[in-house]
């Protein structure tokens, strides 16, 4: 104890002491950027790279494959660029949850930045993406986010697109803009006020846009006033308001196409839903947020459904804000880096019968619903979805309300077992388009 207090009391020594402990550390960090390397992968070929080993109407096929085979993270290149790939459940939580700082940036590729111009929230970075993504939030809970407000927007838009499904009358149709219509009025009537009529042909020609844009890029508190200035302005607040338009109805109404399409194939699950909607819900009577609680069955299939249908397979890519060192191998600064989200939904180690859909992945032996944690169709951390609450009101009530209404089946002539689980191209994986026919349960 006395050397201790001696060495204590001696400042000359603490400043060596401290000097010696920072050149240490120096040297060991120098060891370490000259040892570590990128992670490994498949030998690149000139100018191609990689290219050759992924195919481009179905990547997420492709990286999966190359997982199997090079581990949860490793280096492709696409042409002369290097981007680091993460799969799997357990890597990509500790990329993207326990080492958020270090993987926050988000890659822009030259499509999105031409569009975005690094304004709004989806594509933006540093200190415009914290204040756009916190004004949002604000704003959104300002106008009913989370609140009954919301839920009423929903139900009433449950009650035009159960009447336009009715006026088919039980012939086959095209259910693809019918659904994204009424998913986007709910993102028109909290931004703008109002909803659109289904035939308003401005509305369809925007929705129409939308699906298209999604499928070409899918082919390869208070600020300081001087703050305000700078963030704030109309820029920010156009691209702001396209970003939640459009990721509030591109990802939503594709979950419920895939969702229809899916209950057809499987039509015994279906049925199951519906008597479990009989149970809870009185004819006539709209499905309410709460009602959930009591229905295991059926929000177990809506799970199941974003797991299955797997609408963003390689997520929105990061990039890393400096040199970053990962399970031994350095990512540097400026990487883009892809946490692959097919690996996380589809991940072995994870799930049961990960390519078979299969609702008892969220139901535990006595029929109750449990929560997942390699769930993440909304990716997880800091870059997370920002209208998660939104669409997982919006997917329940409007998938609960539309099968409390009717009966969907092929077209006459069309066995379930035809029915394509194959997606479509695009940036979000898309159902193949198909036809369905309702049948009114009342």
């Amino acid at each position: 104890m006395a050397f201790i207090a001696y060495f204590l009391s001696r400042a000359d020594v603490l400043v060596y002491f401290s000097i010696f402990i920072a050149l240490f550390i120096y040297w060991i960090n120098g060891i370490k950027k000259r040892t570590a390397k990128m992670p490994t992968g498949p030998i690149p070929l000139p100018v191609i790279g990689n290219l050759h080993l992924v195919d481009l109407e179905r990547p997420h096929e492709s990286l999966m494959q190359l997982s199997e085979k090079y581990g949860e993270i490793f280096t492709l290149h696409f042409g002369p660029k290097k981007m680091v790939i993460l799969a799997g459940y357990k890597i990509i939580k500790e990329a993207l949850v326990t080492r958020a700082e270090d993987f926050g940036e988000r890659a822009i590729s030259p499509i999105f930045d031409v569009f975005s111009n690094g304004h709004g929230i989806i594509f933006s970075n540093g200190e415009t993406w914290k204040s756009m993504r916190r004004f949002t939030i604000s704003t959104l809970r300002d106008f009913g986010m989370g609140k009954k407000s919301v839920e009423a927007r929903i139900q009433n838009e449950l009650m035009p697109l159960i009447e336009s499904i009715k006026s088919h009358n039980g012939k086959p149709f095209n259910i693809h803009l019918l659904i994204s219509s009424a998913v986007s009025n709910v993102i028109c009537s909290i931004i703008f006020g109002k909803r659109f009529e289904y035939d308003d042909p401005m509305f369809e020609s925007l929705i129409k846009m939308l699906h298209e844009n999604a499928r070409l890029a899918g082919t390869p508190t208070v600020m300081e006033s001087t703050k305000v200035e700078t963030l704030f302005n109309e820029e920010n607040l156009l691209i702001s308001v396209l970003d939640l338009f459009s990721a509030g109805t591109e990802t939503t109404s594709t979950t419920i196409r895939w969702g229809i399409l899916l209950l057809m194939k499987y039509p015994e699950i279906q049925k199951r839903v519906q008597e479990e909607i009989k149970t809870h819900i009185k004819p006539g009577q709209l499905p309410t947020v709460e009602d959930r609680k009591k229905m295991p069955y059926t929000d177990a299939v809506i799970h199941e459904i974003q797991r299955f249908g797997n609408i963003v397979p390689l997520n929105l890519s990061h990039s890393t804000p400096t040199d970053v060192y990962l399970r031994g191998y350095l990512i540097p600064k400026g990487t883009e880096v892809i946490p692959f989200l097919t690996s996380v939904l589809y991940d072995k180690t994870q799930w049961k019968t990960p390519y078979d859909f299969n609702p008892n992945h969220f139901l535990n032996e006595n029929g109750k619903f449990v929560r997942h944690d390699a769930f993440m169709p909304f990716s997880v951390g800091r870059r997370a979805c920002a209208g998660e609450a939104l669409a997982k009101m919006e997917l329940f009530l409007v998938f609960t309300g539309i099968l409390q209404a009717f009966t969907f089946y092929p077209p006459p002539g069309v066995s379930r077992e035809d029915l394509n689980l194959k997606p479509s191209v695009g940036f979000t994986l898309v159902p193949t388009p198909y036809m369905t026919c309702a049948k009114p349960n009342y």
